[in-house]
């Protein structure tokens, strides 16, 4: 008896690739320690634990670097070496750096943030949160079956909630959270409904097996397999904050502090992108039917509300310098998903997914960097008007020029190449699909976006009102700005590097 249990025992133990899951689990495990040294460090020291959270995530980032000369995987099934649940490519390799450089960035600014609290933000509990966020985030590209990918789904959304609601007697920052959790639970709710639906109709969630069986499903589990694609799509809709499911967006970024912000802006969405990528590229390429009109018109609505909603913000309004930063992240969410839509229709799927990532690594840049900015204007200006920015030149030029040019990137204007790159490859995207219409309608909304982008960008650069007040800078938001700036003016020196680098290599 003990003979045979032995081999079985022994053929249930999955050998670990400790190297291939570092990026997360570093993150991980520093959000530990930081959580526990929390409890002994004395007030005056707790500043250490923001320094030791960028040097986390430092670490998690640099250790994509021996991960580069191949594809890893682990936790891969026994009989069945090629069935993996975590799988290092390059696309894991790209997300990963997207959302652990963006994270890393959030952290940067956050030092400054919780300097400037004076603790109504406790410390211990806002790394923790953050670092928590920042592993989930990093864990969800590598994942490769529908259990790993919502565990991972959760991981970077959980915390991200408690983050945005973390501020101690802020009504608008519990408001805000209130309306996060309750998006984002019900998204997760659709979307496991439909995950048990496909798991009913093809008995595995591996997400190559997947792509093998709902091809062959039985009649009678057609409308069960039908609905279970619709309904996990609709939950990761809701992630992406594509419209109709955008809702929360405004009032959580103008709610949270403003790295958090910043941080759901880059990192938020990207988690959402890449499961969405996940979902539809790898797992249902069967049914490109079915998920590429619905994603195409997604992306159509959510450019076009997102702009209007971003014109139609009032100069003199109470942090309208933020709603419209967010009503601008979901018309770049429309963007987004106009090369997966693509992918649906096009001979070649991986340029189209390629074409989103080198879009959003532009994006993760630029948007970032306009945070920086914005949190450096609200240290003296609370409120956060965009009024707020005239004479910002006058006042600090430097802060100025790189608000000025990042701008211009999300516009797609020159000097901001990249930005003129990165949407002209989206842009292209769409006609090689035959997707003519969309491009019309992205075509559209980007003239529509450049009247409020000039707009803020021309007041930077007009008299101030009354006396200019100098802005202190300190030197997290100085390192910040300095870091975006520096790969927004590299990038648009040589546009190419960003398709190279994004080049999927999914299929």
């Amino acid at each position: 008896m003990s003979s045979l249990a032995q081999p079985l025992a022994a053929s249930l133990v999955q050998s670990v690739d400790w190297l291939a899951i570092a990026p997360p689990t570093v993150a991980a495990v520093v959000a530990l320690v930081v959580l526990v040294a929390d409890l002994f460090l004395a007030e005056s020291r707790k500043a250490l634990l923001g320094w030791v959270s960028v040097a986390g995530l430092a670490a998690s980032a640099l250790l994509l670097v021996p991960l580069l000369d191949g594809d890893r995987s682990t936790f891969c099934l026994s009989g069945d070496p090629g069935i993996c649940s975590y799988t290092a490519d390059r696309f894991t390799l790209v997300i990963q750096f997207l959302v652990l450089g963006g994270a890393l960035l959030a952290a940067l600014l956050s030092v400054t943030t919780l300097r400037d609290a004076k603790k109504e933000l406790p410390e211990g509990e806002f790394w923790f949160l953050l670092l928590s966020s920042a592993a989930g985030a990093a864990l969800l590209p590598a994942s490769r079956d529908l259990a790993t990918l919502i565990v991972a789904l959760e991981v970077a959304s959980l915390p991200a909630f408690a983050l945005v609601g973390l501020r101690h007697g802020d009504r608008k920052s519990s408001e805000a959270a209130l309306k996060f959790f309750l998006s984002s639970v019900t998204a997760t709710a659709v979307s496991l409904m439909g995950i048990s639906f496909v798991y009913a109709s093809t008995g595995t969630l591996y997400l190559t097996q997947i792509a093998e069986r709902i091809q062959n499903v039985d009649g009678q589990f057609q409308i069960l397999t039908q609905t279970g694609v619709v309904l996990t799509l609709i939950g990761f809709a809701f992630k992406t904050a594509a419209v109709p499911f955008h809702f929360w967006v405004p009032d959580t970024y103008v709610g949270a502090p403003l790295p958090v912000a910043a941080y759901l802006s880059v990192v938020g969405k990207a988690v959402g992108f890449t499961g969405l990528i996940l979902i539809t590229i790898i797992a249902l390429p069967s049914y490109a039917d079915v998920w590429g009109p619905a994603l195409a018109a997604l992306a159509a609505l959510t450019m076009t509300v997102g702009n209007v909603g971003a014109l139609r913000q009032q100069a003199t309004r109470a942090y309208s310098a933020v709603r419209l930063l967010a009503w601008s992240s979901v018309g770049q969410a429309g963007y987004l998903l106009v090369p997966i839509a693509a992918a649906a229709y096009s001979d070649d799927p991986e340029r189209s997914i390629g074409s989103t990532v080198a879009y959003a690594l532009m994006y993760a840049a630029v948007n970032l960097g306009a945070f920086a900015v914005a949190a450096l204007v609200g240290r003296t200006k609370p409120l956060n008007r965009v009024s707020d920015y005239r004479g910002l030149y006058a006042r600090n030029p430097l802060s100025a020029l790189i608000l000025a040019f990042f701008l211009l990137c999300l516009a797609g204007l020159p000097p901001g190449i990249i930005g003129l790159f990165a949407k002209v490859t989206v842009f292209s995207a769409a006609v090689d699909a035959g997707l003519g219409w969309l491009a019309v309608v992205m075509a559209v909304n980007v003239v529509i976006a450049l009247f409020y982008y000039l707009q803020w960008t021309a007041l930077l650069f007009r008299a101030p009102e009354g006396e200019p007040v100098k802005h202190l800078v300190p030197a997290p938001v100085t390192a910040t700005m300095a870091l975006t700036g520096v790969v927004g003016i590299v990038l648009s020196g040589a546009p190419q590097l960003i398709l190279r680098f994004a080049d999927t290599g999914l299929f």
